[in-house]
């Protein structure tokens, strides 16, 4: 059994790290682990009353997101069917200082994954003009690993979006709306240019908008496919036309920002949301979820699971349950469930022994040494080899670095060589130690939080235990081979063959290593003959 006790803490990043994060998508969503203090500010409970025990699931008539699988009409027409622009009028004219007032009540945090509360990010933007525009930019640039939430908003509920930045805009006193969104979701651009010109041609956007006196424009712009421009300054140096490269804060986007302008860039989700909690109550989307997380949340639930799914659900919600009841539960049954990425790539793994319990939220999961992130759960059954899993993010954040830091350009670079080579189990047992090292040195040292992402899944407990024994196991079929065999093993005849070929003058003394099972790996020793063993290594349960 794997102790959480003896996990690594997820290191809490200071206050600049936070500040340069609260847009998180893509790398920045790992700084999301640092924020319980600061959102004791946005506590909603009152005392005296008592506390929710109980969430999930969410009625249908408390869902902000009522056209997420696309049933419906996207264009304004459904819109306004289902209740959007709904007295929007109304709350422009109540003014920002109010718009702010009912997002601080709502408790609402950064659904991209910092979990920073919105209420005082966005008043940030509330000061005297110095004549400088101000501007909003919503980071549509979903890179995040098993991440989708966004892509099925501007897909099948787009005016929600522009709805949203009028209104959030409008509460920072911000000039315009460029909304950044990720060069492959080319029809989601397409139906978002859509919904924007509808608006403009129904006066909802633009000169007078919504016939409250107030002028807002909303512009798309589409990133080329670099992960690391889900940094929030790395998408502004984007917008502005330059490489996709994270800035060194100070200056914050709030002071310096786009085409160096005060600038709030706000993830989609939680711009979309702002039009609903004004029209209904920031009490109203505080009564989901526990006191600091409150709220309704889009999760996506990805990987060995029967029927894979993106569902807005209420905050808190126990894992477990979140699976079974909208995903169909694990494929083969909980029993079968090894681990769970619970918030997108850049949060660290827990085992099942931690899912049974822990809750789908901001503390829940940073008790649990992860994080919520962008709530896209990524399942895993027991024929998962964790550790070439996790060889494949770390190839993916070294594909994905800016090349900026030296410790994430050369570090991650590092680990990614080392992951490949106890996946294929030909390792020495020292690069146990020196892997956990090179992460080290990466978190924690890097302008943003991309290195962070690449360094946690390395130091989760289990990971280091699993190498070794996979190197073990590597060693000790060689062993094996050589002493029934007399010979070096040779290679097998062709890729996934589960016993070795023996040479010529051994014919007839079929040789077949015991079984023990779950997974069967080829790994390559330090000979580089290739074995095939079936030995189980993959993650303490």
């Amino acid at each position: 059994m794997c102790n959480p006790l003896f996990w690594p803490a997820v290191k809490m990043l200071s206050i600049s790290r936070i500040l340069a994060g609260v847009a998180g998508r893509g790398p920045v969503a790992a700084n999301q682990g640092c924020l319980v203090v600061l959102t004791r500010l946005n506590s909603t409970t009152q005392q005296g009353e008592p506390k929710k025990t109980k969430f999930g699931p969410l009625s249908d008539q408390d869902r902000i997101f009522t056209n997420l699988y696309g049933r419906h009409d996207w264009r304004l027409k459904g819109a306004l069917k289902r209740g959007d622009w709904y007295k929007t009028k109304e709350i422009l004219l109540k003014g920002a200082n109010w718009i702010l007032n009912e997002v601080k009540i709502s408790g609402l945090r950064g659904r991209g994954g910092a979990g920073f509360p919105t209420g005082m990010k966005w008043g940030f933007m509330n000061k005297p003009s110095d004549g400088r525009p101000k501007y909003l930019v919503v980071n549509a640039d979903e890179g995040e690993p098993g991440t989708c939430k966004d892509r099925e908003i501007m897909r099948h509920d787009p005016h929600k979006l522009v709805e949203g930045c009028l209104v959030a805009g409008h509460a920072m006193g911000a000039r315009a709306a460029y909304i950044y969104i990720r060069g492959e979701f080319y029809n989601e651009s397409s139906n978002l240019q859509v919904a924007i010109n509808e608006a403009y041609a129904a006066g909802l956007i633009g000169k007078n908008a919504c016939d409250s006196g107030y002028d807002f424009d909303v512009f798309v712009t589409r990133g080329a496919g670099a992960y690391i421009c889900g940094e929030e300054t790395a998408l502004i140096e984007s917008i502005e036309g330059k490489q996709g490269k994270p800035r060194l804060k100070p200056p914050f986007p709030a002071d310096v920002g786009v085409f160096g302008c005060p600038t709030t860039v706000a993830n989609v989700e939680t711009v979309s949301v702002a039009p609903a909690i004004c029209r209904r109550g920031g009490m109203w989307f505080a009564s989901f979820g526990r006191e600091r997380n409150s709220g309704t949340k889009l999760f996506n639930i990805s990987g060995h699971v029967n029927n894979p799914c993106t569902v807005e659900e209420e905050m808190s919600i126990p894992m477990k349950e979140l699976i079974e009841r909208h995903a169909g539960g694990v494929r083969g049954g909980w029993d079968n469930l090894l681990a769970v990425i619970p918030g997108g790539s850049s949060t660290p793994l827990i085992p099942r022994s931690v899912c049974e319990d822990v809750l789908m939220d901001f503390d829940g999961l940073i008790q649990a040494q992860t994080g919520l992130g962008t709530a896209a759960l990524i399942v895993m059954d027991k024929t998962t080899d964790v550790i070439k899993a996790i060889a494949r993010l770390i190839e993916f954040y070294k594909h994905e670095s800016c090349g900026q830091c030296t410790p994430c350009r050369e570090g991650v670079d590092w680990m990614n060589k080392m992951m490949w080579r106890f996946v294929r189990g030909d390792a020495r047992m020292s690069e146990i130690d020196m892997i956990w090292e090179i992460s080290k040195q990466i978190e924690g040292h890097t302008i943003c939080a991309l290195g962070d992402g690449a360094a946690w899944p390395v130091q989760v407990g289990g990971v280091s235990p699993a190498c070794m024994g996979r190197l073990m196991a590597a060693q000790s079929s060689y062993i094996m081979f050589r002493l029934f065999a007399g010979a070096d093993p040779p290679l097998p005849a062709h890729h996934g063959e589960s016993h070795w070929r023996l040479p010529a003058e051994t014919a007839g003394k079929s040789l077949t290593p015991p079984p023990i099972p779950n997974c069967a790996s080829h790994y390559y020793l330090k000979s580089k003959i290739k074995l095939s063993v079936n030995i189980n290594v993959t993650f303490p349960i």
